[in-house]
């Protein structure tokens, strides 16, 4: 039985190309490139015989099934009695996903796999837009963030996203980048780092897939927001404020003091909803994330719990309670998402041993909200509307009357899908406009 031995190529120029990379490359007959889309291969001496799995990527549907079948490949390749020596782009470890795959088969079959080291892309971009990775940086494949909703970087750090092979493929990362980035945020496209030819292209996010040329060799590089902009940098603040070079004030708060301020904070949210005005939403919006910072950092001082705990307990929720999106239960209407939700959040109780139907409704509730909320965790349809509701002789009825009248009002409300403390607001803002005139 042989060995595997992953070789890597470096950024592009063969000069590059490490000693012992360029040893294991021309001491062996006949080299297996994962491409031949690599300047290095060029070079090599006319006795080294230079395959490549090129043929897979136009034979498979997705790239998993692409890095599988190259993996594969490759495992049987050696387990013959010379081995195999296996080229990639790059260093081998560095957004290559055929590395792990081969290691986690050879180790399947007890064959040994030695990895080569190679100069990486990643220092080749940096050197062609002057970064220093150690300042902080975040490197993805570009596949990876086309794949997700929002992507998941800090970002006040430069990002680099690499193998933006193609417009298609760039269009996806535009349109994940969009959800944290303005579309005119400014984005430099670098093709050919590491090589005399280097192409080095500034652009606004939005015109991204408008660049005529992609490859395996272009990458993007996406600079910082100019301003803070990052939970990070938040929360570098927040825990500032409450050391003891910090503010006085803030160190002082604890979760009981800052309790009206999460009142008022979230009223004042409500208030920029109701006048829909953007820009006060997001002002009051930072406000009431300033309360929620303080919570957890005051929480992190008391060995209560830390950020990645909240973060990761309503992650994990979401994703419990949304099976039609991240498992198979399929549904017909947003009707019976809400009636599975409710279904769960019922098991949810039992599993945790919450014998009253109505545990979890905070008491702190206005009145209206509390109505709604108990009417729908009860599943009580209103029907007949109580006397006082048809009735036009108001006088003779009682604070009970009246009470039934107002919860009967919001269990209605709720069943018609309306936010009764809402519509009160309205009418109440209504009835001052007309009383001013």
């Amino acid at each position: 039985m042989g060995t595997i031995t992953i070789v890597g190529l470096g950024p592009g120029d063969p000069a590059d190309v490490t000693r012992a990379a360029w040893e294991a490359l021309t001491t062996t007959p006949e080299v297996y490139a994962r491409t031949r889309e690599h300047p290095a291969l060029a070079a090599l001496p006319a006795d080294v015989q230079v395959y490549t799995f090129d043929d897979v990527y136009t034979q498979a549907e997705t790239f998993a099934e692409v890095y599988e079948t190259i993996a594969r490949r490759v495992l049987t390749l050696g387990e013959r009695p010379e081995g195999v020596v296996y080229a990639v782009p790059g260093h081998p470890r560095v957004g290559e996903a055929t590395t792990p795959r081969i290691e986690a088969l050879a180790r399947e079959a007890g064959l040994p796999v030695r990895v080569v080291e190679g100069i990486s892309f990643v220092d080749a971009v940096c050197n062609a837009v002057h970064l220093d990775p150690l300042d902080g940086l975040t490197v993805y494949d570009a596949m990876l963030v086309a794949s997700q909703h929002f992507p998941k970087v800090n970002t006040d750090q430069p990002l680099i996203l690499g193998q933006l092979y193609s417009r298609d493929l760039a269009s996806d990362v535009k349109l994940t980048l969009m959800a944290a980035y303005p579309p005119d945020h400014e984005v430099i496209l670098v093709r050919r780092a590491g090589l005399p030819d280097v192409e080095v292209r500034r652009m606004p996010l939005y015109t991204l897939d408008r660049h005529a040329h992609f490859d395996h060799m272009t990458t993007l590089v996406v600079p910082p927001w100019p301003h803070p902009s990052s939970y990070e940098s938040f929360q570098e603040v927040v825990h500032h404020l409450r050391s003891p070079e910090g503010c006085p004030w803030d160190r002082k708060q604890t979760h009981q003091t800052l309790r009206r301020y999460l009142l008022e904070e979230t009223y004042e949210v409500l208030e920029a909803l109701d006048r829909d005005d953007p820009q006060a939403l997001k002002e009051e919006l930072g406000d009431l994330l300033l309360q929620i910072g303080l919570h957890v950092a005051i929480a992190g001082e008391g060995n209560e719990f830390l950020l990645g705990d909240v973060i990761g307990h309503i992650v994990a929720k979401m994703i419990r309670r949304h099976p039609h999106v991240f498992g198979d239960v399929q549904v017909r209407d947003a009707e019976e998402v809400v009636r599975n939700w409710e279904a769960i959040k019922q098991a949810e109780r039992r599993e945790n041993g919450e014998a009253d139907p109505f545990a979890g409704i905070p008491r702190a509730l206005p009145a209206l909200m509390r109505a709604a909320a108990v009417a729908r965790r009860a599943g009580w349809s209103p029907e007949t509307p109580p006397d006082l509701i048809c009735s036009d002789r108001l006088e003779a009825t009682t604070p009970e009357a009246l009470g039934e009248a107002l919860f009967w009002l919001a269990a209605w409300a709720r069943h018609r899908d309306w936010d009764a403390e809402a519509l009160l607001r309205e009418a109440v803002e209504r009835f001052i406009a007309q009383v001013r005139k």
